[in-house]
Order: structure tokens, then sequence, then C-alpha cells
């Protein structure tokens, strides 16, 4: 299991997180990404993806 959070003073609220990996983002209604509460991310699923598709790497998988 790991950790993921976004950076809000990165991210630009472009939305592609939540397209790639809605079971861990969500767009909160400040038009910025957030990790929905209970979300884990393993190396296997969507969140890596998501990382490495976000524009301005706001997103962190620990």
């Amino acid at each position: 299991m790991s950790a993921v959070t976004v950076d809000s003073g990165l991210c630009i609220g472009c939305g592609l997180c939540a397209e790639i990996c809605p079971e861990a983002f969500e767009m909160g209604d400040d038009g910025l990404a957030h990790v929905i509460d209970g979300a884990d991310c393993d190396e296997s699923d969507c969140c890596i993806e998501a990382r490495d598709s976000c524009p301005t790497e706001a997103i962190k998988v620990e």
C-alpha cells in the first residue's frame, strides 16, 4: 500500500488524474484534484499512471 498526495500548490485542476483513476482522485469544489479519503495506491494500479500523466507533477506516490 502506498500513500498518495496531491500538491495543491502545483495542481492546475486539469482533471486528468480523476479521469485516469477515479477510485483515488476527485475534483474538489475549489477546482483542484484531491485524494479520496481512504484511497490507497499500489505500484501496479492507476495511481502510477495518474502520477506519470500529471502535467505539473503535483501527484506523489510514496
